[in-house]
């Protein structure tokens, strides 16, 4: 991933279906070797499920978000928005080909990585720390997978991958806002005394990824094609 020239896109803030059917979009119009693409997105308040899962077990959830609530193209379990800032990550798979999965989300989470690191955190895998058991959950926030983030020994944020013969595509959500104490929401980095706004937290993250990978970002928006899938998608909704 080092020395290349990446599509930056920054969509704003916008209901659960939307960001899935960007981020949908975006992954099912990805050519082999195309430029790859880097989103940063928010959300209003609305929650998203794994692929793998049912709305007709979150019912309740469903009611209480007035149905803003969207599936994603990954897998993992429930996940709140609203107080986060997500990113996506599309990369042709030929960058990886001789790297395992869970090798392949260690080099590209190392962005992340850098950035929590910058804030002062002491930061690594949650498979580098003896004293956590890893575990999965039907709430994202509640177990803990081999390479999720760790700060300050505690769990912040998520992080899922699809894979293509095409492309890898990588999205996960760093939490900004505190919420209520509740363990499904996570912590959040204002429950660790930093305070920034979404576009201040953009910029941190947009500078962390371009050091780490020493990459070259170029502002662009979703072009013909992916703007033609996006609409089809949203159709289906």
């Amino acid at each position: 991933m080092k020395n290349k020239q990446f599509r930056l896109i920054l969509t704003p803030r916008n209901n659960a279906k939307i960001n899935m059917a960007i981020d949908n979009a975006i992954a099912s119009s990805y050519k082999e070797n195309d430029t790859p693409i880097l989103r940063f997105y928010t959300w209003e308040n609305s929650f998203t499920l794994g692929l793998s899962q049912n709305f007709e077990d979150y019912t309740q959830l469903k009611e209480q978000y007035n149905n803003n609530c969207a599936k994603r193209i990954t897998g993992g379990g429930v996940l709140f928005h609203g107080h986060d800032l997500s990113y996506s990550l599309t990369i042709p798979s030929s960058w990886f080909k001789n790297l395992s999965v869970k090798q392949s989300y260690e080099q590209i989470c190392q962005f992340l990585l850098h950035f929590y690191k910058e804030l002062g955190f002491n930061t690594c895998f949650a498979k580098d720390l003896e004293q956590i058991n890893l575990s999965k959950n039907e709430f994202c926030q509640v177990g803990f997978e081999a390479y999720d983030i760790i700060v300050n020994n505690k769990k912040i944020g998520g992080n899922a991958q699809k894979r293509s013969k095409k492309m890898i595509f990588q999205h996960g959500s760093i939490p900004l806002i505190k919420t209520q104490d509740d363990d499904k929401f996570g912590s959040s980095l204002e429950d660790f005394k930093i305070n920034l706004t979404f576009k201040q937290l953009e910029e941190k993250l947009i500078s962390a990824f371009e050091k780490c990978f020493d990459a070259k970002l170029v502002l662009d928006e979703l072009n013909t094609i992916e703007k033609e899938k996006l609409n089809k998608l949203l159709e289906r909704n």
